[in-house]
């Protein structure tokens, strides 16, 4: 037996261990709190930036009446047009009494006599004042076949219309939720790289005809095997329709002027291109017709910058109007009566969009219209007279800013939409401005790139970089104007403790000359990857407070992809990746996109090898994240699939999420959009400790 000494120290001993126990136990319990404690607040943040729309910057919506007398705003949108708008004089800003608009309906023709409607997946017709339509189209019940854009003549008395027949376009199924035991299924039409694409015709129906109109003349278009596409298609006259026609890998793109009355057909421009003569954004296909359409205005590449060239109805070059070593980034407007034609550029800066103008006698004389004072990006929508315009000016620190000005002065008349309560509410945030910066590498290639810094930034101290990457040719991401590159969330992210960097490789869209475009055509990834990894000790160079030891990068669609190709080819730079919905393997997407810049496996075998990070996954190091949606129709779930098999096969330690039946956007379903960004967060601050360290 113990003694009373004895039991008095074996208690005494017993209550201290429980008390460093309990002590222990209370001090993890604090420090999971601590390490949680971001959760909420962050939570929070991101239901105002996505559920709120708290950093939205409100935009200012309105029609310029023909006359341009002034403008329409408001009003409730009724089908295709707007009612009960609200009529503002451009001069004075006085409420009137709109003028006469001629909103013409496409499907009612011009002399007011017939109507165009679809019924039962067929385009008829029927006169206003008739009762029994007459069916203008017609195919086999074996083919799936779809028509659009019926357009009339200016005299009523012909119709044309777009054939487009998907009976050969592969489906894929994809699971659809109805009982979870046993889900329906949906197939959808998916052109895959290689596969059979779209058959597009375009046909003439005569209303006048004796037939009734049944009868469909089709036009001679050139038809490849491997199909085409088609872009701008109107009447020129009531004789003559224009087809602008793009081949399958959109290396060739032609104006052709079909002529009805005699069958006729001449081209009115044509261009080739190895790589490519058009991207896939369109935002300057088609012509621009001045001079009662005896002459028009083309866009083209073909002299190494996206450049205006005026062309005479015969097929002649007139000029270059703008012969500049600069960029055109969007078309605008032609002041015929003075003899302008207006588009937006920035020659200094590609991260930037400004006003500019040039004479149409050809003599190249560029002219700025936007004030030299006012750096950032500026969008205008000219008055049909090219006399006044909305103009809406935005920084990436600075949300927009719409006024209406009087052209070419610039002179502001009044300000139509200021974000006044927005703007106090970042005055108030105080949020930490995004730095822009360009960085050199190897080859003298100098690269745009921004940077985000916390708000209690100490430059003393050494950070984790957290890269944001899209690096294909469909976008930038570094550029100078409100809501781009998913900035708030990005500022959210950066003031947990982490710089928040993105950079347009070579190959982005950038307003850069078409070599900087072109430079990836053949295979998107492996330039991308170079270039990117290259630009991080370019900005550390500069900025020691640049941790190059504790790197993160992650992107969405082609930016996924391109964080994978980091991951894996380049494992020392980086430590941690996020892929959100990414395209592993290149053979397995869309043809539309992916043809554009690396034709066909077929074709271009090595070019498809090289740019699948399938092929490079036994470089992989570090901690992956790869997010998608099981209803993806794009980028569909077996594009990555085939990555996860190849990982498990490796060995490899990754983290898979997949969110049921959400598509590209992943924001199907309440709650989804926070649930992913908060995904990203928590599998960045556990993978890469967020917070400045000392400086070694």
């Amino acid at each position: 037996m113990l003694n009373k000494t004895n039991q008095f120290w074996m208690l005494l001993l017993a209550l201290l261990v429980t008390t460093q126990s309990i002590s222990a136990a209370a001090q993890s319990h604090n420090t999971a709190d601590e390490k949680n404690n971001w959760q909420e607040p962050v939570r929070s943040q991101l239901q105002a930036i996505y559920e709120r729309g708290d950093w939205r910057g409100r935009r200012f919506e309105a029609e310029w009446t023909p006359d341009s007398s002034g403008y329409l705003v408001g009003g409730k949108r009724n089908g295709g047009e707007r009612r009960d708008q609200t009529f503002y004089r451009v001069e004075s800003g006085e409420k009137g009494e709109a003028p006469e608009m001629d909103r013409p309906n496409r499907f009612h023709s011009p002399d007011g006599k017939w109507i165009l409607k679809f019924q039962d997946q067929h385009l008829f017709v029927k006169e206003k004042s008739g009762e029994k339509p007459t069916q203008l189209t017609s195919h086999p019940d074996d083919r799936e076949i779809h028509y659009r854009e019926p357009t009339w003549s200016s005299d009523s008395n012909h119709v044309f219309y777009i054939e487009a027949d998907d009976t050969d376009v592969r489906k894929r199924s994809v699971l659809v939720p109805s009982d979870p035991s046993y889900p329906g299924v949906r197939e959808n039409r998916f052109a895959r790289v290689g596969e059979k694409i779209t058959k597009l015709r375009v046909g003439v129906v005569d209303l006048e005809s004796k037939n009734g109109g049944k009868d469909t003349r089709w036009l001679p278009i050139e038809s490849p095997e491997e199909g085409f596409y088609l872009g701008q298609l109107e009447w020129v006259n009531e004789k003559e329709i224009l087809v602008e026609r793009m081949s399958r890998f959109r290396d060739k793109r032609e104006f052709l002027l079909f002529n009805i009355s005699d069958d006729t057909v001449r081209t009115l421009f044509s261009e080739t291109n190895d790589a490519w003569v058009d991207a896939s954004q369109g935002k300057n296909w088609g012509l621009i017709w001045i001079r009662n359409k005896e002459q028009f205005i083309v866009i083209s590449e073909k002299g190494g910058w996206r450049q205006a060239f005026l062309y005479s109805i015969d097929g002649k070059e007139i000029a270059n109007l703008t012969p500049g070593k600069y960029d055109i980034i969007d078309r605008l407007a032609v002041d015929e009566q003075d003899g302008w034609f207006y588009f937006h550029a920035s020659p200094d800066n590609a991260t930037q969009k400004y006003l500019y103008r040039v004479p149409l006698d050809g003599n190249g004389t560029l002219e700025r219209i936007t004030p030299k004072d006012q750096p950032g990006t500026h969008d205008y929508d000219l008055s049909p007279n090219a006399k006044w315009a909305f103009h809406t000016f935005s920084t990436f620190n600075s949300p927009p800013m719409t006024e209406l000005v009087e052209l070419p002065s610039h002179r502001s008349l009044r300000v139509l939409e200021e974000n006044s309560e927005l703007r106090k509410k970042i005055d108030t945030a105080k949020q930490s401005p995004a730095e822009f910066v360009q960085l050199e590498i190897d080859g003298g290639v100098t690269m745009d790139a921004w940077m985000i810094k916390p708000k209690d930034f100490d430059p003393a101290k050494k950070y984790p970089v957290f890269v944001y990457v899209y690096g294909e040719p469909h976008a930038q991401t570094v550029l100078d104007a409100w809501g781009t590159a998913h900035d708030q969330f990005h500022r959210v992210v950066a003031d947990l403790g982490y710089l928040v960097v993105s950079i347009d490789n070579r190959g982005t869209p950038a307003p850069k000359g078409a070599a900087w475009r072109r430079s990836v055509f053949g295979s998107l990834g492996p330039l991308s990857t170079e270039e990117q990894a290259a630009a991080l000790p370019a900005l550390a160079k500069t900025r020691p407070y640049v941790d190059l030891s504790r790197v993160a990068i992650w992107g969405w669609s082609g930016g996924g992809s391109n964080t994978l190709n980091a991951l894996f080819r380049k494992p020392d730079v980086y430590h941690v990746g996020i892929a959100v919905v990414p395209k592993p393997q290149a053979h397995l997407y869309n043809a539309w996109f992916q043809e554009i810049f690396m034709q066909t496996r077929e074709v271009n075998p090595e070019g498809y090898e090289k740019a699948s990070a399938i092929n490079y996954a036994d470089g992989l190091k570090g901690k992956l994240l790869i997010i998608t949606g099981s209803g993806e129709t794009n980028t569909h779930i077996q594009i990555i699939e085939g990555l996860v098999d190849r990982l498990v096969e490796l060995g490899k330690s990754f983290d898979y999420m997949v969110y049921p039946n959400r598509d590209h956007g992943l924001s199907e379903g309440s709650g989804s959009v926070v649930h992913v960004r908060m995904l990203i967060i928590r599998y960045l601050m556990e993978n890469l400790p967020a917070g400045g360290g000392s400086v070694k």
